[in-house]
């Protein structure tokens, strides 16, 4: 293992103490962890929060094995050491990273597949915002879902960080988007980002709204994170050849659909889970993202959209945030 300054051998992470409400987050003194064979210790500077963070510490979704039991999808910072079979990266380059957990804390080790370079002019709290949404809508929006340039796509959940970012990333790439979102100024939101239209689904059906915004025809590709009765309507409001692809089920993972409908339309009902994948499928994601994003962001042309910042050790805060719901796009822990 290499590395250039004194790494201290404990840490100060945020544990979950017990499963429970934010508060059970507390900070804890932990061992600094050390990097493996194709692994880089990461100096975190900042940390992304995520609905999974939340889901974990509630004990409903545990870490895969082998993964770090601290939560923590996403940090950046500077790389502080390397394992064994490290090529590309060297210390003190300026990094964000994918991680299986481990995020919320001082150090972090990751597969080196897992990290990217931070993109040009970004902090690090911008950066350490990136990683899980982009990996999540590229595969799921583009490689899953293959959208393609002047289809329709249907985003549920528009003003959240997984909404935010495949609103501007399908506009980028030439789509027409329709996003929903449960109040005016979050509809407004998705507007400005590049939605085409702003349904607020407590107010208007969004299945009649997507055919009224398609003349009939409906969505090409629609990224669901509701689950529940959502799973029916998305196919009445699905195109013919429509694919849709699940990534959460926020109302429940057991719903009760007219099946007839995959059929007439040739539906494709897909999903995925990102954080138990391989390290190889990452890498291949960061790929493809290094390839095809990272000059986006460098121009800013997409960009995380910042909802607030809290202090590591006050991360049960960022919890209630999100629970609250009322945020639009990112909330991401200062580790510095």
């Amino acid at each position: 293992m290499a590395n250039n300054h004194e790494i201290p051998a404990k840490m100060t992470a945020i544990a979950i103490s017990q499963p429970g409400g934010p508060k059970v987050l507390k900070p804890e003194t932990r061992d600094v962890p050390v990097p493996g064979p194709g692994e880089v210790l990461i100096r975190v500077h900042a940390a992304g929060v995520n609905r999974p963070d939340v889901q974990q510490r509630k004990g409903a979704y545990p870490p895969p094995p082998g993964a770090s039991d601290l939560p923590g999808l996403e940090a950046s910072g500077e790389i502080a050491a390397l394992g064994d079979e490290i090529s590309r990266w060297r210390i003190g380059d300026r990094v964000c990273a994918l991680t299986p957990g481990g995020g919320y804390a001082e150090y972090v080790k990751v597969h080196a597949g897992s990290v990217l370079p931070l993109p040009a002019g970004f902090t690090h709290s911008e950066a350490a915002a990136v990683p899980e949404n982009y990996f999540t809508v590229w595969h799921n929006v583009f490689e899953r879902g293959g959208l393609k340039k002047g289809e329709t796509l249907l985003v549920h959940g528009g003003s959240s960080g997984i909404g935010t970012t495949a609103i501007q990333l399908a506009s980028a790439f030439g789509a027409y988007v329709i996003t929903t979102a449960g109040s005016k100024e979050k509809c407004d939101a998705c507007l400005k980002l590049g939605a085409d239209r702003a349904i607020n689904y407590r107010e208007e059906d969004f299945v009649a709204a997507v055919k009224d915004a398609t003349d009939r025809k409906g969505a090409d590709v629609i990224l669901d994170m509701v689950g529940g009765d959502y799973v029916g309507r998305n196919y009445d409001a699905a195109a013919v050849e429509g694919r849709i692809v699940q990534i959460a089920v926020q109302a429940g993972a057991v719903a009760s659909a007219d099946f007839s409908k995959v059929m007439v339309k040739r539906l494709t009902h897909t999903g995925s889970t990102l954080r138990p994948r391989t390290v190889e499928f990452k890498a291949a994601i960061a790929a493809a993202l290094e390839a095809q994003v990272w000059p986006l962001l460098g121009t800013r042309k997409v960009a995380p959209i910042m909802d607030m910042i809290f202090p590591l050790t006050e991360a049960w805060r960022a919890h209630e945030r999100m629970e609250e719901g009322e945020h639009i796009g990112k909330i991401v822990l200062d580790v510095e």
